[in-house]
C-alpha cells in the first residue's frame, strides 16, 4: 500500500515536473496594449513614462507570483537594479584637419568622417598632428591564430581598421565565411584599440560590409552617445571614435603613396602587417557635455528550490525611443507595441507560469532592461555587474519583437552562432512539429545587436529568439509579407501600435517552447557551452573551475 502510494506521488511529481503549461494570448494582447499605450509616452528611459513602465512590470510581476531579484538593500532585495548611464553629446563644431606633406585638407563632420562624442571621461579632444597606422580588420583572435597588430605600439596613434571580418570578400577563411563574427563588429574594434592605447579608431565604412550606407554611420554616430557609467572609462573608450567614408580613406593611403585596395587585400592574410601612413597626419579638437542620468532594470525571481545560485535568465528590454519627430499623421509617441511590449508581456507570463508550477531547482531570473535602443545598456550593465554570478547563470534566453500573429511552423535567432543552448532548442522545437529556420542575413550582425550579446561576450551561453514566418495559415508568402511590412512601416516609427486584431496565439505557443527549453535546464546539472570554434568558448571554459 505504501509502496503503491510512493509511486504514485513519484509519478505525479514527475508528471507535474514535465507538463508544460499554456499560455493565455489574452493575457499577453492586454500587456501590450498597456504598455505601448499612449499614456506610457514610448517608455523612454529617465522620462515619466519609464516610471510608469518599472511600475507596471513590477505590479505585474507580483502578480503572478515571482519575488524581487533586483539590488539588495538592508538585507533585502528590490524589484529593480539601478544603472547609471553616461550621456556624452559634443558642444560646439569638430575641427579635423588633414596634413598630408604640404597640403592641408579641413574635413566636415559627417561629411569625410563621423566623429563620435568622447565617451572616456574627458570634456575635451584635443590632439595635432598625429600619426596613422593602418591596422587592417583590427583584429587580435588567438583561437584562430590570427594578429593583425604584430607588436605595433598604437599609443598616441589613430588606427584605420576596417569593418567586418578578414573573409567576408572572399566567403571562406578562419572566421565563417559571410556570416560575422564579433571581431567584425564595430563595437569590438573600438574596445580592442582602446585596450592597445590608441589616441583613436577609424573605421573604414563601406556599405556592404557594414550592411548600411553612410547616412545610418552619419544619423548614429554624430547624435548624442550613452554608455553605462563605467569605472574606468578610458579601458573601454579611445579618446577618438569615428568611421571614415571610404573614398577619403582611399585619398590618405594614396597621399602615402599606398593603394588601400591593395592594402585591404593584405589585410585579409593573417601574415599581414600594420602600414603606416607616412606623411600623413589628422588633428581635432572637440569640446564634450557629460552627464549621468538613472534608470533601472527590473528583476523578478523565480528561486530555485536545490541549487539556487544557478540561475537561468529570460530577458528583453523595457525601453522604446519615446516622443520624437511626428509620422505624417503627426503622431510623435514611439509606442513600441511589438518592439518590445511582446517580449515584455512575454516575461509576464513566463514567471507566472513557473510560480504557479512546481519550484524548479535552479534558480530562474527574468530580466527587464533598460536602454536597449541606446546600444544594449541596460544589459551591459547588469552583465559588468551581475546580481547573480556569470559564472553559474546556465543560459540567457532573450525575446525581443516577437510575433503577435498566428503560430508559425518554425523559428529562428539572431545570427548563426554555434550553441549547445539552440541544439537544446531544435530538439525541443521538433517535440512540437517546428523546425529551426537559421537567420537569414548572418552577414549583418543580428547576433551582436540584442539584449544576449552582453552575456555571449562575457562567455555565457545566450541566444535571442526569434518568431518564425512560416505560418500555419498563409505560409511563408504570408509571414514573409508581414515582416517587410512591418520593417518598412511600424519598425522603430508611431505606428508600432497594438492592434485588437492581433490574435497572439503565435506567441502563446513560441512561449511554450521557450518555457520548455528553460525548465529542462533548470531540472537539470547540465552546463550548455559555445561551438568548440567559438570565440565565446574559451572564456565560459575559464570559469568552469567555478561551477
Amino acid at each position: 500500500m505504501k509502496k503503491t502510494l510512493l509511486a504514485t506521488l513519484l509519478l505525479a511529481a514527475f508528471a507535474a515536473h514535465a507538463a508544460t503549461p499554456t499560455f493565455d494570448p489574452q493575457r499577453l494582447s492586454q500587456h501590450v496594449k498597456v504598455l505601448s499605450s499612449d499614456a506610457f509616452e514610448g517608455r523612454e528611459p529617465h522620462t515619466a513614462g519609464e516610471t510608469k513602465t518599472v511600475d507596471y512590470l513590477v505590479e505585474q510581476f507580483k502578480a503572478a507570483g515571482a519575488q524581487p531579484g533586483g539590488d539588495i538593500a538592508d538585507g533585502k532585495r528590490g524589484w529593480t537594479q539601478e544603472v547609471p548611464l553616461g550621456r556624452f553629446q559634443i558642444q560646439g563644431p569638430v575641427a579635423l584637419t588633414v596634413q598630408a606633406g604640404k597640403d592641408k585638407l579641413a574635413w566636415t563632420q559627417g561629411e569625410q568622417m563621423a566623429v563620435r562624442a568622447s565617451m572616456n571621461g574627458k570634456p575635451l579632444v584635443d590632439f595635432k598632428n598625429a600619426p596613422l597606422v593602418f591596422a587592417g580588420y583590427g583584429v587580435t583572435a588567438p583561437e584562430r591564430k590570427w594578429d593583425d597588430f604584430k607588436g605595433q605600439d598604437l599609443k598616441g596613434k589613430l588606427a584605420i581598421v576596417l569593418i567586418n571580418d578578414p573573409d567576408f570578400e572572399t566567403g571562406a577563411g578562419e572566421f565563417g565565411g559571410k556570416a560575422m563574427t564579433y571581431y567584425g563588429r564595430w563595437t569590438y574594434k573600438y574596445e580592442e584599440m582602446a585596450r592597445r592605447g590608441a589616441l583613436g579608431t577609424i573605421i573604414v565604412h563601406e556599405t556592404a560590409p557594414a550592411s548600411y550606407g553612410w547616412a545610418t554611420v552619419k544619423n548614429s554616430n554624430t547624435n548624442v552617445m550613452y554608455d553605462i557609467v563605467r569605472k574606468d572609462p578610458a579601458k573601454s573608450h579611445a579618446p577618438m571614435e569615428a568611421w571614415i567614408q571610404r573614398d577619403a580613406a582611399a585619398d590618405l593611403f594614396k597621399r602615402a603613396g599606398l593603394d588601400f585596395e591593395a592594402a585591404k587585400k593584405q589585410a585579409q592574410s593573417r601574415d599581414f602587417k600594420p602600414l603606416p601612413l607616412a606623411g600623413v597626419t589628422l588633428s581635432a579638437r572637440y569640446a564634450v557635455d557629460a552627464q549621468v542620468i538613472k534608470s533601472r532594470n527590473v528583476v523578478a525571481l523565480i528561486p530555485g528550490s536545490e541549487r539556487a545560485d544557478e540561475t537561468i535568465i529570460y530577458s528583453g528590454h523595457w525601453d522604446h525611443l519615446g516622443v520624437g519627430a511626428p509620422d505624417a499623421k503627426g503622431d510623435k509617441i514611439y509606442n513600441g507595441a511589438v518592439d518590445n511590449g511582446t517580449g515584455m508581456a512575454a516575461l509576464i507570463e513566463l514567471a507566472r507560469a513557473y510560480a504557479q508550477g512546481p519550484a524548479p531547482k535552479r534558480s530562474v531570473v527574468f530580466l527587464a532592461v533598460t536602454a536597449e535602443e541606446k546600444g544594449l545598456l541596460g544589459s551591459e550593465y547588469y552583465a559588468a555587474n551581475p546580481l547573480y554570478p556569470l559564472e553559474k547563470t546556465v543560459g540567457v534566453i532573450n525575446v525581443d519583437a516577437l510575433s503577435p500573429h498566428g503560430p508559425s511552423r518554425n523559428f529562428t535567432i539572431s545570427g548563426s552562432a554555434k550553441l549547445d543552448l539552440l541544439d537544446r532548442l531544435v530538439a525541443k522545437a521538433r517535440q512540437r512539429n517546428q523546425v529551426y529556420a537559421p537567420d537569414p542575413k548572418p552577414e549583418a550582425g543580428y547576433f551582436f545587436r540584442s539584449d544576449h550579446f552582453p552575456f555571449a561576450k562575457r562567455g555565457v551561453p545566450a541566444l535571442s529568439f526569434g518568431s518564425g514566418e512560416d505560418w500555419v495559415a498563409g505560409g511563408t508568402a504570408a509571414g514573409k509579407a508581414e515582416e517587410e511590412s512591418y520593417t518598412k512601416d511600424r519598425y522603430h516609427q508611431p505606428a508600432d501600435e497594438w492592434n485588437p486584431k492581433w490574435p497572439f496565439t503565435g506567441m502563446a505557443s513560441d512561449l511554450e517552447l521557450l518555457y520548455g527549453l528553460g525548465r529542462d535546464l533548470a531540472e537539470s546539472r547540465d552546463w550548455p557551452n559555445w561551438g568548440k570554434d567559438s570565440e565565446f568558448r574559451v572564456l565560459r571554459e575559464a570559469s568552469a573551475g567555478k561551477r
